[in-house]
């Protein structure tokens, strides 16, 4: 029996296509991949070992997605001791009933075979002194099955051994500092390139197109709708956006992974407060204290230098928020504990795992932890981890503590939950197949059903590297025809670009770790004013504004509609997971700019 559904509140009409100038030129290739993280990389990869030509379409520069930034580590059943049974079952507990059995059990048994070919490219994970693969746990897991590298760059490691693959390969044309606008289909509806900004070329707005038999949506998560987040900038949803445009179907987004473990820079001017419980001469904080504009650590881009993406737009689109630096589970796998400002270990008697639980069970209690105390942040306390340990197997962990005064030798680390990834996103079936014939999408910007209501830590990296391979796999067995691009019609919406700003308030206001239907109708409001003003002239900083509305309106609908508590989603107003609600909520636009949402029960 379907649950009850509430009505929405009146949300913003979201365009179906861009407002943008006509292309000025075009190329054509046989695969379009959007996004060179590692879905997308690894995509390009095999599609060329099937004979494809590929065109890789990435935001600002080829290494600056989320993958360089992911500390802990790729899970893989590895250990002769552990089982594909053991790692499907602590990834269905962690997904709290809407996992699809079927894509967690081609993750959980082809992911072998993907890390063995990450290490055939050349990438380099830690191993012990007679050559075995090192392996730790994190979060949620009942083994120990992460593979990592460089301690806590596993991230980096396999970007560099991906970007060097790809540079070795004349048959993949890389298009940096390039935003996709729209999906270009044919008469037959179906996908059939893009339309995209590339800086520099063509007219003055520099849009072309790319003409394709196939594109990929591999464009990462949607962390900057909120103004605390461990994502890189570029993540603003791009991907989920233009795939309602385009009229595909996305699913679970109200299921957005805040990671408890962020660190906590202070806000303002002022500095992190005092040395923590359990004394330590830890610093001041002055790193964050120092950046003019800096808010709880979420540093302005014109300031930070992180990002060089269209900086002649900066001075008019509010502050852009950098990423926070992440602290990773693999630091609690490895015996940190999480204590309040008393002093005591707050996870204790919450869950068996402690502070090994799932990523929603540890952020919900932080956060509640916090609201009691009054406080903004809660303590990581990894002293007795010693030394030679954080600096040997957490190198960048202790280097952003200490860029910030905080030496996790002596003092606690400060640490409050951020958006981190989303479970959600464009619905795909096991061969990365939307609902639009010939768009695929794969990573965090695709919800293959492998996740659920909360991911289970390091199994992202994972579900690309194997989604990656499948969506190749089918591209080689159906070989799809070439089709010529229709002229999409009507106007096309653009949004300003000072509703940046004040869209990631709302949505961390009312749409963040803790929701009710009062904040998430308020969190509608605010939306669908900045919706009204549709001033803005055609250009980059305004499509991005456009796809963070269109994202956060989304987002809000979801969380809406779902009137439960069931992994991230945490709605305080129904504290309690249901039974009826256990199935899908799916969101279209249609034809008049509307957000549908239909249901779809788990059988």
């Amino acid at each position: 029996m379907p649950p009850e559904f509430t009505q929405l509140p009146r949300l913003p009409r979201l365009p179906r296509h861009l407002r943008a100038e006509a292309p000025s030129w075009t190329e054509t290739t046989d695969v379009c991949v959007i996004g060179s993280g590692v879905a997308g990389l690894t995509c390009a990869l095999n599609l060329r070992r099937a004979g494809f030509h590929v065109t890789v379409v990435t935001k600002v520069n080829i290494d600056d997605g989320s993958t360089r930034w992911a500390q802990g580590g790729v899970a893989a059943v590895l250990d002769p001791l552990d089982t594909p049974q053991s790692h499907a079952r602590d990834t269905q507990i962690a997904g709290v009933g809407l996992c699809d059995p079927a894509a967690v059990d081609v993750t959980v048994t082809e992911g072998p075979a993907r890390i063995a070919d990450l290490i055939h490219l050349g990438t380099e994970f830690d191993r012990h002194p007679d050559g075995s693969l090192q392996l730790t746990r994190e979060g949620g897991h009942r083994a120990r099955r992460i593979v990592h590298a460089g301690g806590d760059a596993t991230g980096a490691e396999i970007q560099r051994a991906l970007h060097a693959a790809v540079l070795r390969d004349p048959w993949i044309r890389i298009i940096e500092n390039a935003m996709v606008l729209d999906l270009l289909t044919d008469a037959r509806g179906h996908a059939a390139g893009v339309s995209l900004h590339v800086l520099g070329e063509g007219v003055e707005h520099g849009v072309g197109g790319v003409e394709a038999r196939a594109v990929v949506l591999a464009t990462g998560g949607l962390g900057q709708i909120f103004q605390s987040t461990t994502n890189p900038s570029v993540s603003i949803g791009d991907g989920v956006a233009l795939a309602l445009r385009a009229g595909a179907a996305v699913t679970d987004l109200e299921f957005v992974q805040f990671h408890p473990t962020a660190l906590f820079l202070g806000g303002g001017d002022a500095a992190v407060p005092g040395p923590g419980p359990g004394g330590g001469s830890r610093g001041t904080g002055s790193g964050a204290a120092g950046v003019p504009g800096s808010e709880r650590g979420l540093v302005s881009e014109a300031t930070s230098g992180d990002r060089q993406f269209l900086p002649h737009d900066l001075p008019d689109q509010g502050p852009l928020r950098d990423r926070q630096p992440l602290i990773s589970e693999a630091l609690r796998g490895e015996g940190a504990h999480l204590r309040d400002f008393s002093g005591e270990r707050f996870m204790l008697g919450r869950h068996e795992l402690a502070e090994l639980a799932p990523r929603d069970v540890v952020a919900k209690a932080a956060t509640a932890r916090m609201r009691a105390e009054g406080q903004a942040h809660v303590w990581l306390d990894a002293r007795h981890l010693g030394r030679e340990m954080l600096e040997t197997r957490f190198p960048t962990i202790t280097a952003s503590c200490r860029a910030m005064g905080i030496d996790p030798v002596a003092d606690m680390i400060p640490v409050a939950p951020a958006a981190h990834y989303s479970s959600g996103g464009v619905r795909t079936d096991l061969f990365g197949r939307t609902s639009v014939p010939g768009l695929y999408a794969a990573g965090e910007a695709a919800c293959t059903g492998l996740h659920g209501a909360n991911r289970l830590a390091s199994n992202s990296l994972l579900e690309a590297l194997v989604f990656a391979q499948r969506i190749a796999d089918d591209l080689a067995e159906h070989k799809p025809s070439p089709g010529v691009p229709e002229a999409p019609g009507g106007e096309g919406d653009v949004c300003s670009t000072t509703s940046r700003a004040p869209l990631q308030e709302a949505m961390t206001a009312g749409a963040g770790v803790l929701r009710s239907e009062a904040s998430l109708e308020a969190t509608a409001a605010s939306l669908t004013a900045l919706g009204d003003n549709v001033s803005g002239r055609p250009r980059p900083a305004t499509w991005e504004a456009t796809n963070l509305l269109t994202v956060a309106a989304a987002v809000t609908a979801a969380a809406h509609r779902r009137r439960e508590t069931r992994g991230s989603h945490w709605r305080e107003d129904h504290p309690d997971a249901e039974g009826d609600w256990l199935g899908h909520l799916c969101l279209s636009i249609s034809s008049d700019g509307e957000l549908e949402t239909t249901w779809e029960p788990i059988a």
